[in-house]
């Protein structure tokens, strides 16, 4: 087990050519683009999380049927301020990082002030973002760090806040057909309220506004939520999508923040703020993107957490709209260190199964409806909507399957009809040990999984003129329990998820969390920015980095 999670991985910084058995096909060209967590002891401290560890950034390129594969750390702030100190000194959620102890009582003072409203790491260790031609690797606070994708090299830090006021941002952001980012942010406290707010950064800018400037100069305010407590807003990691609508969960897995204002002079981690009110609902918050307002209706439905959203789409006179869900927080709890030992797979055990569940909410509610009638009428799905007294309406799900995460889809579906699900299967143990392709219209499911190996995220690439919405290949980076078996790069057939080849390398790769697909041949070759984008994003480093 800890050959997986507690031991540090090392980078491969120059590209190293993979042994491919089977067959790529011709048309795949591109590069493969994974984040997550690679080093988890920085010289004798050690993180008490696994999802705070150091970000490792990896790729793997495929061109003209070989793969070169190639890693290393994200340099940011804070894993150079570790480095340097050789121990950690920058806070991760789930790991509270501490003054030298030889400092004087003064600058300890000013340590526990400062700490009062954290200034949260740089570590962006959960996603890639695509952004204009730019890349940033993401994770869920304010910053944000701009990488090269082909070299791996780290860029600009950009912090959020010097274009919309938010304190945390999630890693899941959607993309329109024009590439504009849709992603949503929380903003504690700012000007006396707490808010969720949905911003929009355009992937170009127009050529009279460009002037050298980033995409993300152009951040707007697409809409904003007040949340339902000042002190205790709503953890989030993702939210839906259709064509006309937004789909946010406000569920009762909270953030205290007096206790976050505290938490550096308790001696106490971020996460330890965090708690599940298993008595209180989840409100369902509809916002139209054609007012950018939400919905007058209030929905809700059971206590519950999500983190993955899988899709949204409209049918008939309501949204349908699919998520992970689980009964209760016992998936982040599992991942503290302390648990991941040689005897995790046996002991460690969540508390509910993740659980694909569809929800439908009606997008006009009928006033002369009578109180307990469902305002559900699409025949596609056993999901109710209750109406209620005082014109609440709640909602309950269909089940659709048990025991999967890391949900993708065909992108081009995002927010349409869809019919299928590619995820890694999870039961009652949180480790994936196989990949799965869920079938919503049959209800049916293919599976690969092999023995000693753990599947990453399945990443769907369509074929080029693809017609069916399964027509294209799986990509997913398979690391091993055995450490006689090298970890490699899965290549299956998305309609009849047969593998089609497998590119080992013969390095000790960590098991990531979310990335993308970058297609073509292009790695290596890119334009440089002007010189005026270039000395922007300088200041904007700058000016991040004494923020």
């Amino acid at each position: 087990m800890d050959l997986i999670f507690g031991k540090n991985k090392k980078e491969q910084l120059e590209p190293l050519k993979a042994k491919v058995t089977g067959r790529i096909p011709a048309w795949l060209q591109g590069t493969l683009l994974r984040n997550g967590p690679g080093m988890h002891t920085v010289g004798e401290s050690r993180y008490n999380h696994w999802f705070d560890g150091l970000a490792l950034l990896h790729s793997f390129t495929i061109r003209d049927g070989e793969v070169h594969y190639r890693s290393k750390y994200l340099r940011s702030d804070t894993y150079n301020a570790n480095i340097e100190a050789n121990r950690i000194v920058v806070s991760e959620f789930g790991t509270m990082a501490y003054p030298d102890p030889c400092k004087n009582i003064f600058s300890k003072a000013f340590s526990y002030l400062s700490h009062t409203i954290p200034d949260f790491t740089d570590n962006c260790l959960i996603n890639i973002m695509k952004c204009g031609d730019d890349f940033y690797a993401t994770t869920e606070t304010n910053y944000i760090r701009k990488i090269d994708p082909w070299t791996l090299e780290t860029l600009q830090k950009v912090d959020y806040r010097k274009y919309v006021a938010i304190n945390l941002a999630t890693s899941h952001p959607h993309y329109d057909g024009a590439g504009d980012v849709l992603n949503m942010g929380t903003s504690i406290v700012d000007k006396g309220k707490t808010k969720y707010v949905i911003f929009k950064i355009p992937a170009t800018v127009p050529e009279a506004k460009r002037k050298g400037k980033s995409p993300l100069r152009h951040t707007e305010v697409f809409c904003s939520i007040p949340s339902r407590s000042l002190l205790s807003p709503s953890y989030y990691h993702s939210f839906g999508i259709s064509e006309n609508y937004i789909v946010f969960l406000e569920q009762p897995f909270r953030l205290d923040i007096l206790k976050m204002a505290t938490a550096y002079m308790r001696g106490v981690s971020w996460a330890s703020c965090m708690a599940f009110h298993r008595e209180d609902k989840t409100y369902i918050h509809i916002i139209d993107q054609r007012t950018r307002k939400p919905v007058p209706t209030k929905f809700y439905t059971d206590a519950m957490v999500v983190f993955h959203h899988v899709n949204a789409y409209e049918e008939g006179d309501c949204i349908l709209f699919d998520v992970i869900a689980y009964e209760d927080n016992s998936l982040y709890q599992l991942f503290y260190l302390a648990n991941l030992n040689k005897d995790f797979e046996e002991n460690c055990r969540l508390t509910s199964v993740p659980t694909l569940r569809r929800f439908a909410v009606p997008l006009h509610v009928d006033k002369n409806a009578e109180v307990g009638s469902n305002l559900i009428k699409v025949a596609s799905t056993t999901a109710t909507a209750l109406k209620e007294k005082d014109d609440q309406v709640y909602c309950q799900p269909e089940a659709l399957y048990e025991g999967l995460e890391l949900p993708r889809i065909n992108y081009a579906h995002n927010g349409k009809q869809y019919r299928y699900v590619f995820a890694a299967e999870v039961q009652w143990s949180p480790i994936p040990t196989k990949i799965l392709k869920y079938d919503i219209l049959t209800k049916s499911t293919l599976k690969w999984g092999e023995e000693c190996c753990w599947p990453a995220e399945p990443l769907f690439v369509p074929a080029p003129g693809a017609k069916d919405e399964d027509d294209g290949i799986i990509l997913s980076a398979i690391v091993s329990t055995d450490p006689q078996k090298a970890p490699f790069l899965l290549i299956l057939d998305a309609k009849n998820f047969t593998e089609l080849a497998r590119a080992s390398v013969a390095v000790e790769m960590h098991l990531d969390l979310h990335g993308l697909f970058i297609p073509g041949t292009d790695g290596g070759t890119r334009s440089q920015a002007p010189a005026e984008t270039q000395a922007e994003e300088a200041a904007d480093c700058q000016a991040a980095s004494q923020a």
